[in-house]
């Protein structure tokens, strides 16, 4: 049987109940799908016969060697993350039955081609090898894997759903309804954040190409020559983005405990494994950014990573700018003192 026999609730969230039994699965799978491939009752046959979870753990198993495959090929590293942010929006796509903002432009992070510049700078301190060998363990196994595991709490939320149907458990109750309110306005807000530095890195990139201000510029000239956004939600929160995306897979584990009446649950494993890489790569961010910009520093002191600590707007000082003037200032003087040397030199040689 491919789903465990639940009782009641609480059993929908016990991983030796729900999960441990049906892990012998995993190994025999390859081999049996092999020889049904051609098959396609056959191949069925062995969906239904397989435990959801395992047919997801062994799926992301499977992609890896794609993920590494492509990733190689054209030497761009951002494959699991795009599929990362692809699953968020399709799963905000099911969830609303439309997209979250038709209107917008998709940000960087999920076009074609686009890939996370920091993969490119970890590859030029650790080198090909080493990269090639990280590739293959975390980037395209680890991660896909981990997307896999932030996922699982919909196993726990399927299983209640027998519950359901036997009518052991509403279908719907006020927890579902906090819930899903929550998770919506999350990936709205994560949508929002994602456009509005959309929009400012293209307004950067084209200012910087012209250096003329468009009258209809939603940024004024000292925001573009900062760099970095500092408006909109970023004049509150440095990572705001990263914190409404960390934020709704919390809730999406969050629902499974209040679906199946815990406090905490197996799946939890997948979330705070999230929440680590997110950190890891939140302090990698941070530490190319105030590397980057000479006014981060600034901007780091007055808003907060990923909760407001402030409500004022924060101001920033063009330190580049104020340099460039000082050593204006300072070859002006330079200059002067040579321009004097020089009279000098020329009074010598003109005296009697």
């Amino acid at each position: 049987m491919a789903l465990p026999v639940v009782k009641n609730a609480l059993e929908c969230a016990e991983y030796t109940n729900t999960l441990h039994p049906y892990l012998y699965q995993l190994r025999p799978l390859p081999g049996i799908v092999a020889e049904s491939i051609t098959n396609a009752a056959a191949l069925r046959q062995v969906y239904l016969d397989t435990n959801p979870a395992i047919t997801s753990i062994a799926f992301s198993i499977a992609i890896a060697p794609i993920f590494l495959v492509v990733s190689e090929i054209n030497k761009n590293y951002s494959q699991v993350d795009r599929m990362c942010r692809s699953s968020l929006q399709s799963t905000t796509s099911t969830i609303l039955s439309t997209p979250t903002s038709p209107d917008t432009t998709p940000p960087a992070s999920a076009a074609v081609g686009s890939e996370d510049y920091r993969w490119a700078l970890v590859k030029d301190y650790v080198g090909p090898t080493v990269m090639f060998l990280f590739n293959v363990t975390f980037i395209s196994l680890a991660q896909s894997l981990l997307l896999c595991a932030i996922t699982t709490p919909a196993y726990v939320m399927l299983l209640s759903e027998r519950l359901v149907s036997a009518r052991a458990l509403p279908a719907w109750t006020n927890g579902d309804t906090a819930a899903f309110t929550l998770i919506v306005t999350l990936i709205t807000l994560t949508a929002i954040g994602d456009q509005q530095q959309w929009n400012y890195q293209n307004a950067k990139h084209a200012y910087r190409k012209t250096g003329v201000l468009p009258a209809d510029s939603k940024y004024t000239k000292h925001e573009l020559e900062v760099g970095f956004p500092t408006t909109g939600f970023f004049a509150y929160a440095r990572k705001p983005n990263y914190a409404t995306e960390q934020a709704v897979w919390g809730s999406f584990y969050l629902w499974s405990c209040i679906t199946s009446g815990t406090l905490y649950n197996w799946t939890g494993i997948g979330f705070l494994s999230y929440l680590i890489l997110f950190q890891a790569s939140t302090w990698l961010t941070e530490l190319l950014s105030e590397q980057k910009y000479p006014e981060y520093a600034q901007y780091r002191r007055q808003v907060g990573q990923f909760i407001p600590t402030s409500l004022t707007p924060p101001k920033i000082e063009l330190l580049k700018r104020k340099a460039a003037i000082e050593n204006g200032a300072t070859g002006a003087k330079k200059n002067d003192v040579a321009a004097a040397h020089a009279r000098e030199r020329y009074n010598l040689r003109g005296s009697p």
